[in-house]
């Protein structure tokens, strides 16, 4: 079944969020948290790092933190998330081979298959371009369930919403990524989060019998 990827907002100040992250994570099949830091000085990003780390690694999730691939060792990190084929590039030796190395940014399918072929721990489609944009919902699914059809390293769809979370896992995500759609939500980040568990248990569901009606056919 497809797993929760869940991205943080930019963080400076972790005092609120440490407080939250357990009830946040036993809400929902979160197998990973993508940590965005806030720019300081080094000794308070790793500071930031190493307080949320025990309250999301304790809870049975990886700990990722979105470029800072200097500081995941330092920071007691579990691996780090890239944008592009020239920062994986670049990142690998420091990661690999005790760490995660992902990688989104990937823009044609051509560049996915080459992050495969370097070694990338996972591909993420979905997510916003420099300038806010994103792919469609329906391009999206399709380079996921083209990618999940022939490739082996994990793919990840970028959800901003319920509905999206629902697509991606039923094309073929092994997990999805979401962050403004839990913690933008009016409810509540915990009640958002499980709503988007439970699409994604439901998504797996109708594709598991899709895919026996096909083969009763």
């Amino acid at each position: 079944m497809p797993r929760i990827y869940l991205g943080t907002p930019a963080v400076d100040d972790p005092s609120a969020l440490v407080s939250n992250l357990p009830g946040l994570l036993a809400s929902a099949d979160v197998a990973a948290v993508l940590l965005r830091l806030k720019m300081s000085d080094q000794r308070g990003m790793i500071s930031t790092v190493k307080t949320l780390a025990p309250a999301i690694q304790n809870a049975g999730a990886a700990l990722l933190l979105e470029g800072h691939v200097e500081l995941v060792a330092r920071a007691g990190a579990d691996g780090a998330h890239l944008s592009g084929i020239a920062a994986l590039e670049e990142s690998l030796p420091t990661l690999k081979p005790d760490r995660i190395a992902g990688v989104g940014g990937l823009e044609t399918r051509h560049d996915s298959m080459l992050a495969g072929e370097l070694g990338a721990d996972y591909v993420l489609f979905g997510e916003r371009d420099a300038h806010g944009k994103r792919p469609s919902i329906d391009a999206v699914a399709e380079r996921l369930d083209w990618w999940a059809e022939l490739f082996e390293p994990p793919c990840i769809g970028y959800a901003a919403s319920r509905e999206e979370a629902y697509e991606f896992a039923r094309a073929g995500a092994d997990f999805v990524l979401v962050d403004d759609a839990v913690w933008a939500d009016p409810r509540g980040a915990t009640s958002a989060l499980a709503e988007i568990g439970q699409a994604i248990r439901q998504a797996h569901a109708a594709a598991r019998s899709a895919a026996g009606a096909e083969q009763g056919q």
